[in-house]
């Protein structure tokens, strides 16, 4: 009868430490977001030069994640205290690569909604108030404690502003989708490029499709990117021409078209962008005044000069090689594929794949003469 009146009691106080330490973990479930909200919001605040702040934070323990709910980040002028729009989410997610851990690793998953990112041009400061000693990389290893192996973003924006234009200049590109797997090198490291990003956006009536191979570890830039932006149309883009080129098209579209890869230090690849439809000079610029019209008609007839007569379009590829410390653009090789593609040969509105890592090492090819060069590729025409 002793034994079973002493073991009833250590039962009962063993059931009150279990209920304890379910309390004691339970108040931890339910305070700890409201002091990680408060730690998050107090480092936003003493960002130099912005403000930022978040509405609310969650915890998902099962699935080892937590949520970012409503982040903004403003720059704020250090004269006049005026903010100015910079970075917002609706929402971003971090949780626990499950696979990674099966490879020994503790790595995250990163999704991101409704991202806005936006590049203002900068209000003329006085030099010593502009020294800023905190990076945003620090801020994202304060939010971001694992290092993050795959990166989605939903319906993002990536803009540019300037209210000191005339006009004030405010493009951008939306609905951008973005995947990046395998950043932290994790699977297949025997590959060279063992990463991939994936990239797909809208652009003014346009499309910009971008596919990049890269190994993010490397010491030196190491990837293979390829990317296009067709049917964007120019007349939306009349407040940048305007602002920074005094001209505007009344109608338009262009696409662009480019390779690059790098490694080891250096980089090749080209740029190609073809205008179709060109108009500068109509009706609707009759109330321009003479100046005014005379540049537009200037810039118009540079781009009737330089139009393929039978593809319609306006042309020239750029190419560019050398290393990531001294980057150099044949300028002149530019002027006479433009001046080719115009009076010979139209360029194709597709990436060439013309360019790989091999590209990076191959040798520098003879000096061609300008006839030599403004007539290749033309005998079998």
């Amino acid at each position: 009868m002793a034994s079973e009146s002493t073991a009833h009691p250590r039962r009962e106080r063993r059931l009150r430490l279990l209920l304890i330490i379910v309390g004691v973990l339970l108040a931890i479930r339910i305070i700890l977001p409201y002091v990680l909200l408060r730690l998050v919001n107090d480092r936003l605040a003493e960002l130099p030069g912005y403000h930022g702040h978040i509405d609310d934070l969650d915890l998902a323990l099962i699935r080892g994640a937590y949520r970012i709910e409503a982040l903004v980040i403003d720059q704020v002028d250090s004269v006049t205290q005026e903010r100015t729009p910079f970075v917002a989410a609706d929402a971003i997610d971090l949780s626990v690569e499950w696979k990674a851990l099966l490879h020994g690793a503790v790595v995250g998953e990163l999704v991101v909604e409704h991202p806005s990112l936006v590049f203002t041009k900068d209000a003329v400061e006085p030099a010593a108030v502009q020294q800023d000693t905190t990076t945003f990389s620090d801020l994202l290893n304060d939010l971001l404690p694992i290092r993050v192996n795959r990166v989605e973003i939903h319906e993002g924006i990536l803009g540019f502003r300037d209210p000191t234009s005339n006009p004030v200049v405010d493009i951008q590109m939306d609905r951008i989708e973005l995947l990046a797997l395998n950043l932290r090198n994790k699977y297949d490291e025997g590959e060279v490029l063992p990463s991939t990003v994936r990239l797909d956006a809208n652009v003014y009536g346009g499309t910009m499709a971008l596919r990049m191979k890269l190994n993010p570890l490397a010491e030196a830039p190491t990837f293979d990117l390829n990317a296009e932006l067709k049917g964007l149309e120019l007349k939306a883009l009349n407040s940048f021409m305007q602002a920074y080129g005094k001209f505007d098209v009344n109608q338009g579209n262009m696409g662009l078209y480019t390779e690059m890869a790098a490694k080891d230090g250096g980089f090749a690849g080209y740029v190609k962008p073809i205008i179709k439809d060109l108009d500068v000079v109509g009706r609707e610029d009759r109330k321009d005044n003479t100046l005014r019209k005379l540049w537009e008609a200037v810039v118009g007839g540079v781009g009737g000069v330089f139009k393929n007569p039978k593809a319609e379009q306006v042309a020239t590829k750029v190419r560019f090689q050398g290393r990531m410390d001294g980057p150099r653009t044949n300028v002149l090789y530019a002027v006479v594929d433009l001046v080719r593609n115009a009076f010979i040969q139209a360029l194709q509105p597709a990436v060439d794949r013309q360019i790989d890592l091999s590209s990076v090492e191959a040798p520098e090819a003879p000096q061609e003469g300008f006839i030599d060069r403004l007539f290749k590729g033309t005998e079998k025409k």
